[in-house]
C-alpha cells in the first residue's frame, strides 16, 4: 500500500469537551471496539487505560492529553483524549494545534456548558473540522432535542442528527440510523444488532433524512441541481455533500448513545471514517523561511517540518509528542531545531498506545509519533533540515491567572524542588517559575487552584520534596480609563564626556486590544533608527504600570521627537519613552483589573436558593438559570478572587451532591473600584 493510500486511510483527531461529559469512558470504549484492549477500565474505579498517570486515576478526572492509536475498517486512527477542566487547556490547545479533526462530547442531561464553548472556539481557532456525540442518553433527564438545538443557538453552527436515540433514561432503547434507515440496538455486552425500522419511527426518520439532504445539497452547485429536480439526494450524494460540508465547517453531523452502556460507539467510529477529514484533506500549513511566508510542502519528499506539540518526562527521560506535517523522519537522522538554531539527533521514534510504546524505524507526513531523548525540545518547537529551516507558527499558552508563593519544607531541598517544579515547566507551558524580588519568595503561577495543586502534588510524590504554600494570588492587570493624554518624555545629561540626549512627545489613550504602538511622526525628527528603542521602552513602562500591575488596552502613539548627532544613543531613547509612558498612564486614570470567571454550577433544585445566594456573595452576577429534571444550572460571572474556597463552600451547602466548574472569561475593573464609583 502506497503512503499516499495510508494518509488517506488514517484520521488524526481529539475528543473534546466539558469536565464530566464523559471523554475518556468514550475512548475506553473505543478502545474496546477496536479491539485495543480487552475489558474497557472505568473512570470512577481509577482503571481507565486513557487515565495512566496516579493522580488520574485517584481523582477521576483527566489531567495529561493522552494519545493511541487503533485502527477501524482498514483505517488507522491516532486518537487523543484530553482533558475537560480548564486548569489543563493547554492540553487541549496543543492537541487541537495538531490534529486534523474532533469528536465534542456533549452530556445529554447537561448539554452546552461552559468549557463546551471553550474548547469549540478552541477547535474553531485552528479550523478543525468537528463532529458531535450526545453522551449519557441513558441518564434521567437526558434529552436529545434540547441539546441539538442548544448547538444551534449557543455554538452557531448546522446541527446534522445522523443517529437519533429512541428513549432516554431507564427507557433508552437504542438509536435510528438515519441514512441506513434502520433501528441500532446493544444488548448487555456490547454487541450491536441492526434491524428494519419500527413503523412508529419511520416518520422521525425520513424527517430526518430530508433535513439531511437539504443539508448536503448546499455542497455543491450539482447536488443543488440534483435536489431541486427529486426534492432529495440519493444516501451516496448525502454522504458526499455532508462530508463536504464538514470539512468546510459549515455542518456538524450529531449522533447519540451512551458510552458508559456501550451503545452507540460503532456509528460514532464510522463517522469518523465518513465525516473527519485526513491528513491530505486538511490545508497545507504556513510557516517561516527567513522573513518569507512559505506554505510547508506535505508530501514524504519534501523538506522536514515537524512540530513538537507536548513533552513529558518519566523514568525513561523525556518523550516528545510531534505532528509530522512534511518529510520523512528517521532514528538516527541528524535534523534542525529551527526555534533553537540547532541540530538534534533523532533517537527513537514510537507510536503511542496510551501508557505503551510501540517502536518504529520511519515516520511519515502526515502522522504523530513520539521521539524519545530529543535534546532541549520544548512545546511549540520546529523541526526541519538545516538546508531548508522552516519555523511552524509556535503554540501559545493562555496568561495564568493564579499564584501561590512556595517553599520546601527543608532548607536544603529548594534546588530539589526547583529542578523539578523547572521540568514540569518543560512539560507545560501554561506555568509560570518567578522569584519575587522584594521579599525573595518563590511564585508558582498557573491557570487555577487545581492546577497548581496537581503540580505540587507531583513535586511531593516525584522528590520526596514536602512544600509548604502561601495563599493564593490572582493575575491582576490595570488599564486606564482615558481620555487621551499626551505627555514628553525626555533624557538630558551632560558630564563633560559624551552625554545622553533623547525627547519623545507621545500620546496615551485606550485601546480596544491588548497593546498598539504608532509612530505618526513626520519630517524625520527622530531618526528611523531609534524608532525600535522608543517601541521597546513603551513596552518596559507598560510591563508594570502605575498600579504595579501589567497594563493592558493602551495604545501608545509617537508624535513628536529631538535628538542630539552625538549625544543621542538607543538607550536615551528607551529611557526617555518609558519615562514618558509611565508619566501617560498615571495622567489617563489607572484602572485595576481582576479576572473574571463564568461559573457553572450542576445542583439539586432543593438546592438552588442556596447556591444562587453563596454566588452573590462572592461578588458574583447571575447570568442564567436552567431548570431540568430535579436539577438546576446556574451560571454566573464572578470574580477570581472571590472563588477561593468555594468548591468546599458549595460541598457543604449540598451534602456533597452539587459540583461546579470555572471558565475564565475576561479581565474585568475590580469589584472594590465598582463599588467606588457607584458611591460616587
Amino acid at each position: 500500500m502506497t503512503a499516499t493510500v495510508l494518509r488517506a486511510n488514517s484520521r488524526n483527531f481529539g475528543i473534546i469537551a466539558h469536565i464530566d461529559a464523559g471523554k475518556t469512558t468514550l475512548s475506553e470504549r473505543i478502545l474496546l471496539k477496536t479491539g485495543e484492549i480487552h475489558r474497557a477500565g472505568e473512570v470512577h474505579e481509577g482503571t481507565a487505560t486513557m487515565d495512566s498517570m496516579d493522580l488520574e486515576k485517584e481523582r477521576g478526572i483527566t489531567i495529561g492529553a493522552a494519545a493511541t492509536r487503533v485502527s477501524w475498517n482498514e483505517h488507522a486512527f491516532t486518537l487523543i483524549d484530553t482533558p475537560g477542566h480548564i486548569d489543563f487547556a493547554i492540553e487541549v490547545e496543543r492537541s487541537l494545534r495538531v490534529l486534523d479533526g474532533a469528536v465534542t462530547v456533549l452530556c445529554g442531561v447537561a448539554g452546552i456548558q461552559p468549557q463546551t464553548e471553550t474548547v469549540w472556539r478552541q477547535a474553531q481557532k485552528h479550523g478543525v473540522p468537528t463532529i458531535v456525540f450526545v453522551n449519557k442518553m441513558d441518564r434521567a433527564g437526558a434529552d436529545f432535542t434540547r441539546v441539538v438545538g442548544q448547538i444551534a443557538s449557543r455554538l452557531n453552527a448546522l446541527a446534522v442528527p445522523l443517529t437519533i436515540p429512541v428513549g432516554a433514561g431507564d427507557a433508552f432503547e437504542g438509536v435510528i440510523d438515519v441514512l441506513g434507515q434502520r433501528f441500532l440496538a446493544w444488548n448487555p455486552a456490547g454487541l450491536m444488532s441492526a434491524t428494519a425500522l419500527p413503523a412508529q419511527l419511520q416518520a422521525q426518520a425520513g424527517a430526518a433524512y430530508a433535513h439531511a439532504a437539504a443539508v448536503a445539497a448546499d455542497a455543491s452547485d450539482a447536488l443543488t441541481l440534483a435536489y431541486l429536480a427529486d426534492d432529495t439526494l440519493s444516501p451516496a450524494d448525502v454522504r458526499t455533500g455532508l462530508r463536504a460540508m464538514t470539512l468546510a465547517r459549515r455542518a456538524v453531523p450529531v449522533l447519540a448513545g451512551s458510552a458508559y452502556r456501550n451503545a452507540g460507539i460503532e456509528p460514532l467510529l464510522d463517522a469518523v471514517v465518513d465525516w473527519l477529514p485526513s491528513p491530505d484533506e486538511r490545508a497545507a500549513p504556513m510557516a517561516r523561511l527567513d522573513d518569507a511566508k512559505v506554505t510547508v510542502g506535505t508530501g514524504d519528499a519534501d523538506p522536514l517540518a515537524a512540530l513538537v506539540f507536548k513533552v513529558v518526562h518519566d523514568e525513561h527521560g523525556s518523550l516528545s509528542y510531534v505532528r509530522l506535517y512534511g518529510g520523512t523522519l528517521r532514528e538516527g537522522d541528524l535534523v534542525w531545531n529551527a526555534s533553537l538554531g540547532a541540530s538534534v539527533r533523532i533517537g527513537r521514534l514510537y507510536v503511542i498506545h496510551a501508557d505503551r510504546r510501540t517502536g518504529v524505524g520511519e515516520a511519515r507526513a502526515g502522522s504523530i509519533i513520539a521521539i524519545a531523548g530529543l535534546k532541549e525540545a520544548l512545546t511549540g518547537h520546529t523541526l526541519s533540515t538545516r538546508a531548508v529551516p522552516l519555523v511552524l507558527e509556535t503554540i501559545h499558552a493562555g496568561e495564568p491567572v493564579v499564584a501561590l508563593a512556595i517553599e520546601p519544607g527543608k532548607g536544603g531541598e529548594r534546588g530539589k524542588m526547583l529542578a523539578a517544579l523547572d521540568r514540569f515547566r518543560r512539560e507545560d507551558p501554561s506555568l509560570r517559575l518567578e522569584s519575587d524580588p522584594l521579599s525573595g519568595e518563590t511564585v508558582l503561577w498557573g491557570m487555577g487552584e487545581l492546577h497548581l495543586e496537581v503540580v505540587l502534588e507531583r513535586v511531593r510524590r516525584e522528590t520526596g520534596v514536602e512544600v509548604t504554600v502561601g495563599a493564593p494570588q490572582v493575575a491582576y492587570r490595570e488599564t486606564i480609563a482615558g481620555p487621551a493624554v499626551e505627555l514628553e518624555g525626555k533624557v538630558s545629561k551632560q558630564n563633560g564626556g559624551s552625554g545622553q540626549y533623547a525627547r519623545v512627545v507621545l500620546r496615551v489613550e485606550p485601546f480596544e486590544g491588548v497593546f498598539a504602538f504608532e509612530n505618526a511622526i513626520k519630517g524625520g525628527v527622530v531618526p528611523a533608527n531609534f524608532i525600535p528603542a522608543i517601541e521597546k521602552g513603551v513596552r518596559h513602562a507598560l510591563a508594570q504600570g502605575p498600579l504595579g500591575y501589567p497594563v493592558t488596552g493602551v495604545k501608545v502613539t509617537l508624535l513628536d521627537g529631538d535628538y542630539h548627532t552625538v549625544d543621542s544613543n538607543d538607550m536615551a531613547f528607551m529611557v526617555a519613552a518609558k519615562e514618558g509612558t509611565l508619566a501617560g498612564l498615571k495622567r489617563a486614570h489607572p484602572l485595576m483589573l481582576e479576572p473574571v470567571m463564568t461559573v457553572s454550577v450542576d445542583a439539586p433544585a432543593v438546592n438552588a436558593g442556596d447556591v444562587i445566594g453563596d454566588l452573590q456573595r462572592r461578588g458574583g452576577k447571575v447570568l442564567g438559570i436552567e431548570e431540568q429534571t430535579g436539577r438546576v444550572e446556574v451560571v454566573a460571572d464572578v470574580p477570581l478572587a472571590r472563588l477561593f474556597g468555594h468548591t468546599t463552600s458549595l460541598r457543604s451547602l449540598s451534602q456533597g451532591r452539587a459540583f461546579a466548574s470555572a471558565v475564565y472569561a475576561r479581565h474585568a475593573p475590580c469589584m472594590q473600584q465598582r463599588t467606588e464609583a457607584m458611591a460616587a
